[in-house]
């Protein structure tokens, strides 16, 4: 497992195990994003409700990378035209397509059957190579796949050692759906964690390198934000060592469904 590692999605395409969140990036988003695909990254996460996405496009120019040698995620609203919305989004990157599509969280009544019709159509016209969804529970995955005959490609959820749903990680792997992760690190709220840290100090890592790899290691690809360059240069560290089984015991106890969001991770309150 490198920097070059994909996972593959049901479609059959390729999506890079690590990938860079953009909420709340900085006002220098062209730098950061040029810099980031400069040291290696190769997926870049993002929404037309961050607001970071004109700068982003303008980053994504500036590093010179080919399209084809990144991936880029973004999202449409509970309460958008979702083929509209998709061409706006678009429009604000100025690509022509990007890479992943998803529903950025199931609309109050049902679960967005008609949202995801209109990306079905933005993918059939070619405006998006994949589809999915975000902060979906078991349940709702299920219906959705039951009413549309099609499985979604992903769901984008809140995932950590500290909060996460065994139910959900196994699901996903039976019906092929990828699991990215936002807020890995919790935001930083439970980094200084005791057992965290002993398995740190075991490897020579920083804590954040070990949640990185454990999602990594259970099949889950995740998406960390930073915006300084020491910071994005630090997580690329993740490919360079690995966690045992004991490891990976003493982390999946650490479970208690925590999100640095709410009370709980939003699928697991639906």
């Amino acid at each position: 497992m490198d920097l070059d590692s994909t996972a593959t999605l049901n479609s059959g395409n390729k999506m890079p195990l690590l990938g860079l969140g953009t909420w709340r990036l900085n006002d220098r988003t062209a730098d950061t994003i040029e810099a980031a695909l400069k040291m290696g990254y190769r997926m870049i996460d993002t929404s037309g409700d961050y607001g970071t996405q004109p700068g982003i496009g303008q980053g994504l120019k500036q590093s010179g990378v080919r399209r084809d040698s990144y991936y880029l995620v973004t999202k449409v609203e509970e309460d958008d035209d979702a083929y509209g919305a998709t061409k706006e989004n678009l429009h604000q990157l100025d690509l022509g397509y990007t890479d992943l599509m998803l529903i950025h969280r199931p609309p109050r009544e049902g679960v967005g059957e008609v949202l995801w019709q209109g990306l079905q159509k933005a993918r059939d016209e070619g405006l998006t190579k994949d589809i999915g969804v975000s902060n979906y529970s078991v349940d709702q995955l299920k219906e959705l796949a039951d009413k549309s005959g099609e499985t979604p490609a992903v769901n984008q959820i809140e995932w950590s050692p500290f909060g996460y749903s065994q139910q959900m990680l196994d699901y996903c792997k039976q019906n092929e759906i990828i699991i990215q992760a936002y807020s890995p690190l919790t935001r930083g709220e439970r980094l200084d964690d005791e057992t965290l840290g002993d398995i740190a100090q075991k490897h020579e890592m920083a804590p954040p390198l070990v949640i990185l790899r454990w999602c990594l290691q259970i099949g889950v690809v995740p998406l960390v934000k930073a915006n300084q360059p020491d910071h994005m240069r630090q997580n690329l560290r993740v490919f360079e060592f690995e966690l045992d089984d004991d490891d990976m015991k003493r982390l999946n106890g650490l479970n208690e469904e925590f999100s640095s969001l709410s009370s709980k991770p939003m699928y697991l309150k639906a």
